[in-house]
C-alpha cells in the first residue's frame, strides 16, 4: 500500500507541475455526504447501509478547447455499515449482536473528467460534466468490531455525473465501489467486504 501512496503522490506533483500557460488550474473546499454499505463476499448476515460523510480539498485541471481534464483530492472520507452479527450463533457465542463498523479514511482521488462548455455562453451559468478513476484509501482508524481485521487501506473505483454553476460551484453524484477489501473476518476464510458508496457532493472552486 505504501508503494501506492507513493505513486499517486508522484502523479499528484507531476498534474500540479504543469504549467497555467496549457491548462486552467483551479482549487477549493469540497463536502459531501454519502449513503455507504460494506458487500461482503458471502451472504452470512444482514448488513445495513449508514449515513457517512467527507470533507477535503480538490484541484482541478482542464485543458482549454477540447473540454477534458483531471480532478483530484485529498479528503477526510467516513464509511461503514450496521452487520447484525448476532444472526449467527458462531459470532453471537463472542457477545457479538449488531454492531456499527466505522472506518475513517484519509482519501485521494484521481479522476479523468469531460465538461461540455459549447453553450454560446451559457456554460458561465450551468455547464455538465461526468468523471470517473481510481480512489486512494488510508485507514486513519475504525471502532473495534473484535471478530474482524482491518486493511491498511484500499483502492476503488468512483464514477460521477454533476453540474458547475456559475463557474464556481459543482455539485455531483458518484458511485464509488471498492476494488480491495477493507475488513474480513478473523476465523473465516474469504469472508471479506468491500466499501460501496452513494455520494451527493458539492465543492467551490476559485
Amino acid at each position: 500500500m505504501n508503494r501506492k501512496v507513493f505513486s499517486a503522490i508522484i502523479i499528484l506533483m507531476s498534474i500540479i507541475g504543469v504549467s497555467n500557460a496549457s491548462a486552467q488550474f483551479r482549487y477549493g473546499p469540497t463536502a459531501s455526504v454519502s449513503y455507504t454499505d460494506l458487500s461482503f463476499e458471502q451472504n452470512l448476515m444482514s448488513v445495513d447501509k449508514n449515513l457517512g460523510f467527507s470533507a477535503g480539498i480538490m484541484g482541478e485541471m482542464m485543458f482549454p478547447g477540447i473540454g477534458f481534464g483531471i480532478d483530484f483530492g485529498l479528503l477526510y472520507d467516513m464509511r461503514g455499515a450496521t452487520m447484525h452479527l448476532g444472526e449467527r450463533k458462531m459470532w453471537e457465542e463472542q457477545g457479538l449482536g449488531t454492531e456499527r463498523s466505522y472506518l475513517h479514511y484519509v482519501s485521494i482521488p484521481i479522476h479523468l473528467r469531460f465538461k461540455y462548455t459549447k453553450f454560446n455562453g451559457f456554460e458561465d451559468k450551468l455547464a455538465p460534466f461526468v468523471y470517473a478513476g481510481p480512489v486512494i484509501g488510508i485507514l486513519a482508524g475504525h471502532n473495534r468490531v473484535s471478530c474482524m481485521n482491518y486493511a491498511a487501506g484500499e483502492i476503488g473505483i468512483e464514477g460521477g455525473i454533476g453540474a458547475e454553476i456559475m463557474r464556481k460551484w459543482q455539485v455531483s453524484v458518484s458511485y464509488t465501489h471498492g476494488l480491495t477489501y477493507a475488513l474480513k473476518d478473523k476465523s473465516l476464510t474469504d469472508f471479506t467486504a468491500k466499501n460501496i458508496a452513494w455520494s451527493l457532493r458539492v465543492a467551490y472552486l476559485f
